[in-house]
């Protein structure tokens, strides 16, 4: 009887030692699979097409369609990588769910077509809090290709970077210091834009 319960106490010992893993260390968010561990709010769609998160919407559609994480995080770096091929996206964070057409409250990096990719807008709140120089990203964001977004959360600094370009480095006392992640479908436009290889590491 004794084996027994040493043996339960290593895998209860074991099962802790994974809780704490992935503190400090990459591990993914999206399984390249399934939806598993993101919920979709109404508006367009999300699908897994190839390895990638999908989203696609009509113009007819009002609503914000958001695909967001179930779980809500406080200091973390996440890596991920987009392209827009149609619409106005973007990657939410420190943000939560809201009754309403935009459905989200919170932060997002600026994901779309044009060259405020990379800033920072408060959804029902301050709107831009930071845009990136239009100048300074022709030369580091090519619309419709594949892109690597790197944010970083730690306390209330917040630091995003583009393939490999700071676009917004910001010390914020007044927003959220944690919530859930979201993909945006821009409501009342045509969408099309995926995601992949989405990563996070936790303090």
């Amino acid at each position: 009887m004794r084996w027994l319960m040493t043996f339960m106490l290593v895998l209860a010992a074991g099962a802790l030692l994974g809780a704490d893993e992935p503190a400090g260390q990459w591990r993914p968010l999206f399984d390249g699979k399934t939806l598993a561990g993101w919920h979709a709010t109404p508006g367009g769609n999300w699908q897994v097409v190839d390895g990638t998160l999908q989203g696609t919407n009509e113009a007819s559609d009002k609503r914000h369609g958001i695909l967001l994480s179930d779980a809500a995080y406080t200091n973390f770096s996440i890596r991920a990588k987009f392209k827009v091929t149609r619409g106005n996206s973007g990657f939410y964070f420190h943000s939560e769910p809201v009754k309403s057409a935009v459905s989200v409250k919170g932060f997002q990096v600026e994901v779309d077509r044009e060259m405020d990719t990379g800033g920072l807008y408060e959804t029902l709140g301050r709107a831009w809090v930071v845009k990136p120089d239009p100048v300074e990203m022709r030369k580091h964001y090519t619309p419709g290709e594949w892109t690597d977004l790197l944010l970083e959360c730690h306390g209330p600094h917040i630091v995003v970077t583009i393939n490999g370009y700071k676009t917004a480095d910001l010390t914020d006392e007044k927003g959220a210091k944690s919530g859930h992640f979201g993909l945006q479908l821009h409501g009342g436009m045509d969408m099309d834009v995926q995601f992949k290889d989405i990563e996070i590491k936790t303090d």
